[in-house]
């Protein structure tokens, strides 16, 4: 079988959950980067907000380097590949797409999920999980940007996906996308 790894990227708030469970409807292994984050901050017996996101996701990156997230979920993808194909939720910096790339070669994907910044602000505003006010927003986005390095794989997409609509839209597209990738 051609398992593929599919990676997902876009700025908070763009839809990679919403993209990825449409992946994972499909057949493909989940995985959601952002785990690790919510692992160890449950570790520290910290509530989970931004803040603490924020400071345990930097922390992880001074230990590992800015691939943190790539290096520590390589044996998770690993283990999913020998039974399915795997949607990765949620790739966030440059060098984890280094990592990924070299060590999958083509079996890589990189999927962006974009949605305008108002658009984006709006729907973390009353998400459910994880919710952000409109400062923290715009915050994540220029540490996104600037620190994390998040804009490299979004402008080398393989395929982009542009959610502004609605969710049947969302789904649709994404559906359209998942069939190229058989």
């Amino acid at each position: 079988m051609n398992m593929k790894v599919v990676a997902l990227v876009g700025m908070a708030g763009s839809g990679k959950s919403e993209v990825a469970r449409l992946f994972e409807k499909s057949g493909y292994f989940r995985i959601r980067f952002g785990d690790v984050t919510d692992i160890e901050v449950a570790k520290r017996g910290l509530p989970l907000n931004e803040a603490n996101e924020r400071q345990v996701r930097e922390q992880l990156r001074k230990e590992y380097g800015m691939a943190a997230y790539a290096k520590l979920n390589l044996p998770r993808i690993d283990d999913a590949l020998q039974k399915s194909s795997v949607i990765v939720d949620g790739l966030y910096s440059w060098e984890e797409f280094v990592l990924l790339k070299d060590y999958y070669g083509d079996k890589l994907k990189l999927v962006a999920v974009y949605s305008s910044p108002k658009t984006r602000s709006l729907r973390l505003g009353v998400r459910k999980i994880r919710p952000l006010t409109a400062q923290e927003a715009a915050d994540r986005d220029k540490n996104e940007i600037e620190i994390i390095n998040k804009g490299g794989p979004i402008a080398l997409a393989d395929y982009t996906i542009t959610n502004e609509s609605t969710l049947r839209e969302l789904k649709e597209l994404t559906l359209h996308i998942i069939e190229r990738l058989t």
